[in-house]
């Protein structure tokens, strides 16, 4: 039977040449399954790593963060090659940045690892780690935005994660609610969010595991051991900052054609942080609602996390379910811990300068 082979960007598909053709999905377009482990939560004295896999944070900052993973009863150690900075923005050479992680990873003193910032990076890592050594010692690992990266990988590993608060927002003190929730999660409170109503919510219930985080991020990896999204089951978290409202729909549009939005049974749409408006849509979640109604699975919007000032923690690879309805939606983690209802209407912040934001998430110098 003959067939081409096409390829596009990088990823490569199928073509048959004949009517009768009965090929089976290619191995690497097949799920796989994501069923990951929670690691322990922390007690009183537990080290704490901070590393940073993608650019570089100020000591200034690390030093602030380390204060207040101490203040928490927690026991805060610097990698050793943070501080660094090559090429004017990463936080080490990648065999630098893979060391430090490494060593967070290896030393079984360490019981989380926090990391000090996102921007851009962790992409040059995926080669160099296997999931073999991430599922070998389970722990915490906490960031966003370019750290979904890694979230990726420890789903893929089988080990659960927290999209949470990093370095750069901890360092402004860890009493806001942001940093508090994402304390708790690691201490072993649960958070179940109640949200409120949103206009382009599409109702239904799902459960599934919870994979995705920054949109630009994640879709690179399609094909990669970072890959969350080549589970089955899923439920998928997106979230974006200062991208147009085309690329947007274009990554959206590059997920819907390798499969995944297929083998999602929800959706939770995030913070979608000073993104274009270049059409005339009132939103980004209403210029996506028509494409992602034809699957006729629940979509949650408005879910606070991503690069706001706001950013509550999700556990990566957790099982969730969700409940979107008329009046509302629930997210509920499947797993064990200390059950904590939280309403993120009332949950609020002070304002960061947009340029202090768009700093922190690499898009500005």
């Amino acid at each position: 039977m003959t067939a081409a082979i096409l390829t596009l960007c990088g990823l490569t598909a199928l073509t048959s040449c004949s009517d009768d053709d009965d090929e089976t999905t290619p191995e690497t377009q097949k799920p796989v399954v994501i069923n990951c482990e929670k690691p322990d939560y922390l007690k009183p004295g537990d080290k704490v790593a901070l590393i940073s896999p993608s650019y570089f944070t100020p000591m200034e900052n690390v030093e602030k963060t380390a204060e207040v993973v101490r203040s928490w009863g927690l026991q805060p150690v610097i990698g050793p090659n943070v501080g660094k900075v090559v090429d004017g923005r990463y936080a080490g050479t990648v065999a630098e940045r893979i060391s430090d992680l490494r060593w967070a990873l290896n030393d079984p003193s360490i019981k989380a690892i926090i990391c000090n910032r996102g921007g851009y990076g962790t992409i040059q890592l995926i080669d160099q780690l296997t999931l073999a050594e991430l599922k070998a010692s389970p722990k915490w690992l906490v960031g966003f935005s370019d750290i979904s990266t890694l979230h990726g990988l420890m789903s893929r590993a089988g080990v659960m994660s927290i999209h949470g608060t990093m370095s750069s927002f901890l360092a402004k003190g860890g009493t806001d609610e942001t940093s508090t929730l994402m304390r708790d999660v690691l201490l072993g409170s649960v958070p179940r969010y109640e949200l409120p109503a949103h206009s382009q919510n599409i109702t239904g219930r799902a459960t599934g595991v919870l994979v995705g985080g920054n949109l630009c991020t994640f879709v690179p990896n399609l094909g990669s051991a970072a890959d969350a999204t080549m589970g089955d089951n899923l439920i998928l978290f997106v979230e974006e900052v200062e991208e147009s409202m085309h690329n947007i729909d274009r990554q959206m549009r590059i997920l819907q054609m390798n499969g995944v939005l297929d083998r999602c049974k929800g959706i939770i749409l995030g913070e979608f942080t000073d993104c274009g408006s270049e059409f005339t849509y009132e939103s980004v979640e209403a210029m996506l609602h028509d494409m992602l109604a034809e699957y006729h699975i629940p979509v949650l919007c408005g879910f606070p996390g991503g690069h706001g000032d706001v950013n509550l923690p999700l556990v990566m690879g957790a099982p969730v379910s969700i409940d979107v309805r008329s009046d509302g939606a629930t997210l509920q983690f499947n797993i064990d811990g200390t059950q904590r209802e939280i309403r993120t209407a009332d949950i609020s912040a002070t304002p960061t300068p947009l340029a202090v934001r768009l700093k922190m998430a690499g898009k500005k110098n």
